[in-house]
């Protein structure tokens, strides 16, 4: 990889100098944090062994949490020698405590402490969507990205206008609606890039897929577990378990999290299904796993790319299980357990790595936009103006970016950690 650089760039419009560092999540897919001037719009880890953190050495005077994700918040309050002042929506804040304090439990080496971590909570302040704030003299609006409760797109305007998707989804799911994208007039655009070059499958016919090998797995005798992201994707695959006549087991804090997203219901499609739907599952109780094991079940288990967790319990001990199968839900960063199950037949049990006989299937619940609406949303943003692009959070944020230029004639980038743009 090449060196990081300074790179102009000319709005003509622009009187004042503006800076955008790219310290994590280029040409990756975790650890996500870019400065603008003296804000820091996420600052995230990269759920790798051991996870990657952002590049050090910023002094904000704020900081933005786009999303309750630990690659977008993992690593935040590390920042608190700086005593920023915190931005985030209130589901974010109550998500982000959440695994914030897990993290701190169960990470051999956390990067803060848990002074730092009541500092963070005691900085943040809390804004909805829609609704302007200023900070160093930037306006800052939030727009719903439909990725997580409470995630939001960044729009930023001073002299010039910067949006920040975040992670974002376009498309309704059963948990949330789509995002909302009548932002206004752009002139810079960073974007995420996850799916760039892949399509979702038909949500209904993922979904009939889904629950067929459930099911098939149930009645040949074996075990269906289902590794999901505590935050979101839990409560999404309960419901649509439940919706079609299978009730669950439920490990891991998704059940915690769920009690989180039901006191905000207006972040969320329908509280009242979601509320049935976890009413029904059936939580696990510690202690209680190999009870489970007795007979055939499913159960929805973090951690959501295998790396530690309830999950890693279950298939210590139905690795050799023919029956059994692991049916991933969701994004696998390379290098991870999750990726290492799917793409190798095999996973790192802490002690040992085993070669797994369960079967290892992936089913694309993604709660981010796929390179259709990805591609629509960039062309929706330079009808408005939009003159710069950087594309980011993706594994192929170069093709992206090649793309746009392309085909759109927009200037566009796909930076390396430690880039700076002066505009």
């Amino acid at each position: 990889m090449n060196p990081a650089k300074h790179i102009y760039c000319v709005l003509r419009k622009v009187k004042r100098m503006t800076t955008i560092k790219f310290l994590g999540g280029c040409r990756e897919v975790g650890r996500s944090a870019i400065m603008v001037d003296s804000i820091v719009l996420d600052f995230g880890l990269k759920p790798s062994n051991p996870p990657e953190f952002p590049l050090n050495g910023v002094s904000p005077k704020s900081v933005i949490i786009s999303h309750g994700h630990l690659d977008h918040v993992g690593v935040a309050p590390n920042l608190m020698d700086y005593d920023p002042s915190i931005f985030m929506t209130l589901p974010t804040k109550e998500l982000s405590a959440i695994l914030l304090k897990d993290s701190l439990n169960i990470m051999e080496n956390p990067p803060y402490t848990k002074r730092e971590f009541m500092q963070f909570e005691s900085n943040t302040r809390i804004v909805d969507y829609d609704e302007s704030f200023i900070i160093g003299g930037w306006e800052i609006t939030f727009f719903n990205a439909g990725h997580i409760p409470g995630s939001a797109s960044v729009y930023m305007s001073k002299d010039v206008s910067i949006l920040y998707t975040g992670d974002i989804k376009l498309e309704d799911t059963r948990l949330l609606e789509g995002a909302d994208t009548s932002y206004p007039e752009t002139d810079i655009l960073i974007v995420e890039s996850t799916y760039y070059g892949v399509e979702h499958p038909e949500r209904r016919e993922l979904e009939k897929r889904f629950v067929e090998s459930v099911k098939e797995t149930i009645e040949n005798g074996g075990h269906a577990i289902i590794p999901a992201f505590a935050v979101g994707r839990t409560q999404e695959v309960v419901m649509i378990l439940e919706k079609h006549g299978i009730i669950p087991y439920v490990d891991g804090m998704g059940r915690e999290v769920a009690k989180i997203i039901e006191s905000f219901p207006k972040y969320v499609k329908n509280v009242k299904d979601l509320k049935k739907a976890m009413k029904k599952a059936k939580i696990v109780e510690r202690g209680k796993r190999e009870e489970i094991l007795s007979e055939p079940s499913a159960i929805v288990t973090t951690a959501g790319m295998l790396n530690g967790g309830p999950a890693l319990f279950y298939i210590s001990r139905l690795y050799n299980d023919e029956k059994s199968k692991i049916i991933l839900t969701g994004y696998q960063v390379e290098g991870t357990n999750g990726d290492k199950a799917l793409n190798e037949g095999e996973i790192d049990l802490g002690m040992r790595t085993v070669k797994l006989k369960m079967k290892v299937e992936q089913y694309d619940f993604s709660a981010h936009a796929d390179d259709r609406q990805l591609k629509d949303l960039v062309k929706k943003v330079v009808d408005r103006g939009a003159e710069i692009i950087f594309t980011v959070h993706g594994e192929d944020c170069e093709g992206f970016s090649n793309w746009i230029k392309e085909e759109l004639g927009v200037e566009s980038y796909s930076p390396k950690n430690g880039d700076l743009f002066i505009i």
